[in-house]
């Protein structure tokens, strides 16, 4: 889950031409999870699969944050489509599944959405978890994704 969630984005981050905007997914899970960067990989502790995503989607958030304040000429930040009905969300989710891309959409495109470093829900600024904003955090996340992957963040 690590690998999928926070790697692949943290390597596509490393590796493409800087671009004007960047936009990571998390999810509002994030906000009732901690961050535990000594055991990423669930190696030491019992598997979880909502805390392990949870955990993975809060990274999510840091690494949009960590890149804000790396990087302040790119439009960096992290959203939450909503808890909507698919196949993990269940039918019982209670977001409508044809809003759920429009945050992404706004802040892909809209001159309204020229900020970094925020956290998104249906277009309006939330409250992240604390610790997402936390540099200390996120120099760790940049520094478990640059040694998991041998790939360092250009400057």
């Amino acid at each position: 889950m690590f690998a999928t969630n926070v790697l692949a984005p943290y390597i596509l981050t490393a590796l493409m031409r800087r671009p004007q905007r960047l936009i990571y997914l998390s999810s509002g899970l994030h906000r009732g999870t901690t961050a535990q960067l000594d055991d990423v990989l669930w190696r030491t502790r019992r598997w979880d699969g909502t805390k392990a995503y949870s955990e993975t989607k809060l990274y999510d958030t840091m690494l949009a944050f960590a890149i804000a304040r790396r990087w302040p000429d790119v439009f960096s930040n992290a959203l939450e489509p909503g808890w909507v009905p698919t196949k993990m969300g269940g039918s019982e989710a209670p977001d409508d599944i044809n809003q759920a891309h429009l945050t992404q959409a706004w802040l892909a495109v809209s001159d309204d959405a020229l900020v970094t470093g925020q956290y998104f829900y249906h277009n309006q600024r939330l409250a992240p978890n604390p610790q997402a904003e936390d540099s200390n955090l996120q120099d760790r996340l940049i520094a478990v994704c640059e040694s998991s992957t041998q790939l360092a963040l250009p400057n």
